[in-house]
């Protein structure tokens, strides 16, 4: 499972252009089962997306995708965690 920290590189302004690409790729990657949770950092200097795939050259493949990415709007840092305790509505991560 990965954390993955978007930091935009660039002006606020130049993201909006491309943020209904964004929203539109995160939609896709939530109907394919990729991405569990995402949003913007307060302040909105960028975004987080919770993911449940293992392996990490997958998920670059898949993050190469984003528009964000491709317009090289935002830096990626990947987190790699393993889930130890989770209440009940998120038991599913366990395993």
């Amino acid at each position: 499972m990965y954390i993955i920290s978007l930091t935009y590189k660039v002006p606020l302004e130049t993201v909006d252009k491309y943020l209904n690409d964004h929203i539109e790729y995160l939609s896709e990657q939530y109907q394919q089962g990729n991405f569990l949770v995402s949003g913007r950092k307060i302040p909105r200097t960028g975004g987080i997306i919770l993911t449940n795939i293992q392996d990490e050259i997958k998920l670059q493949n898949i993050i190469n995708q984003d528009p964000f990415k491709i317009n090289d709007l935002a830096e990626y840092k990947f987190i790699e965690f393993i889930p130890s305790k989770v209440c009940k509505q998120l038991g599913f991560l366990m395993g």
